[in-house]
């Protein structure tokens, strides 16, 4: 070997060392090249409000759309901080992919759901406001006239009454279960004796043909329930004084799952997990703005929740997933006009799809432009006895 061909080896090992040392590229691992599942999900809801705020859109679908976050954050306080919350409980601390341990990731959610939900309130008064230019009301008891409290009073005391039952708390009775997503009424009222106050709570039977709002008449003013209700707790509490009422509402963890491997009974095994539901820690509680500090950290003690992390203020109408039954009010002026797919020309008068597609290759339908409807129009294809052979999996297959 010659001492120049030497020399431009020896050359060319350190320029590929410099090389490899000075162009490694990026380290797929470092949790900034990675966004975090919980606040990326978050952000998506964002979107939604999005739509909820866009004017474009037809104002009632507008309200859907506000509908729609309120039951999302529902589902996401279910099932992903019920998730991190179980993780916290099991002392998990390995980090997400983005670099955060399950409790920051708690705290982060926590600051984005309440910026949401400060844009949500907004929104909701503006829509409100839009609302009632339309002819539709969502107003509260005292500002319907003599002659309507006069109807609602009565409907509601032929229908709804029976279905509400106040439950004392006090040392003498414990404190009452409450359910998953349930609206509350918490009732400050004075002891017959004199000696003190006791809490009362009332649950708003909404559900099983309840409807959350209540229409006046046939006019289109809508109160919610528990405003009703409100207003006419002489007829629960008779001759006692109440002082105040205020409202509360429950999140529980809905990460109950089991493994099916260890289930003898499918059945058992669906029952047990609902049961669990039922039953599960809370992860949430929303309570009405300005209620008293006593009675909230009362609240959040009793359901087992941290005060200062757990509980959240809503200012304005509770559980807008509601919504729902104002955005399906028929005025189809408000409303997106109704969507017409159109049939693939490929499948439109074809005998059978399963020839076509042997024939002609797979056929992309384009939804929700291209109809699906089409491809169940077609012959199905049975054999001539008309009965379609049962087909025997293989032992230790899974349908």
């Amino acid at each position: 070997m010659t001492a120049k061909s030497s020399n431009t080896r020896l050359l060319s090992a350190e320029i590929a060392e410099s090389i490899e040392q000075t162009d490694q590229g990026p380290d797929l691992d470092a949790p900034e090249w990675y966004l975090n599942r919980e606040l990326t999900w978050l952000e998506f809801n964002r979107r939604v409000l999005h739509e909820a705020a866009d004017a474009r859109n037809p104002l009632l679908e507008r309200v859907k759309f506000l509908a729609i976050l309120s039951s999302n954050l529902d589902e996401f306080f279910m099932k992903r901080i019920g998730g991190l919350k179980q993780q916290v409980g099991a002392g998990v601390h390995e980090l997400s992919v983005d670099g955060r341990t399950p409790a920051e990731q708690i705290d982060a959610c926590h600051e984005m759901v309440r910026d949401i939900k400060i844009d949500q309130r907004r929104l909701g008064s503006e829509l409100k406001r839009l609302l009632e230019r339309e002819g539709i009301r969502i107003c509260g008891y005292s500002d319907l006239n003599d002659e309507q409290q006069e109807l609602i009073s009565r409907h509601y005391m032929e229908n709804i009454f029976p279905l509400v039952t106040p439950m004392v708390m006090d040392p003498a009775h414990p404190f009452p279960f409450v359910s998953n997503l349930s609206l509350n009424l918490l009732v400050t009222i004075q002891r017959p004796d004199g000696k003190g106050t006791a809490l009362a709570r009332i649950k708003v039977p909404t559900g099983s043909g309840v409807p959350r709002f209540l229409q006046v008449a046939d006019d289109a003013v809508f109160v919610p329930l528990e405003d009703v209700i409100a207003h006419n707790l002489e007829r629960l509490f008779p001759g006692i004084t109440i002082e105040r009422w205020d409202l509360f509402r429950v999140t529980r963890n809905a990460i109950t799952e089991r493994s099916e491997e260890q289930a003898n009974d499918l059945l058992e095994l669906i029952e047990s997990e609902l049961r669990d539901r039922k039953f599960a820690p809370i992860v949430r509680l929303e309570v009405s703005r300005g209620m008293p500090a006593v009675h909230r950290g009362m609240l959040a003690a009793e359901l087992g929740l941290d005060e200062a992390q757990d509980v959240f203020e809503v200012d304005g109408l509770m559980q807008k997933r509601d919504l729902f039954q104002i955005a399906a009010i028929d005025r189809p002026d408000l409303h997106d006009l109704p969507h017409h797919p159109v049939d693939n020309a490929k499948i439109v008068g074809a005998p059978n799809i399963f020839h076509l597609i042997r024939r002609q290759g797979p056929i992309l339908l384009q939804h929700p432009y291209e109809s699906f409807a089409t491809t169940g129009h077609q012959d199905d294809p049975v054999p001539h006895g008309g009965e379609v052979p049962n087909r025997r999996l293989p032992h230790g297959s899974r349908s």
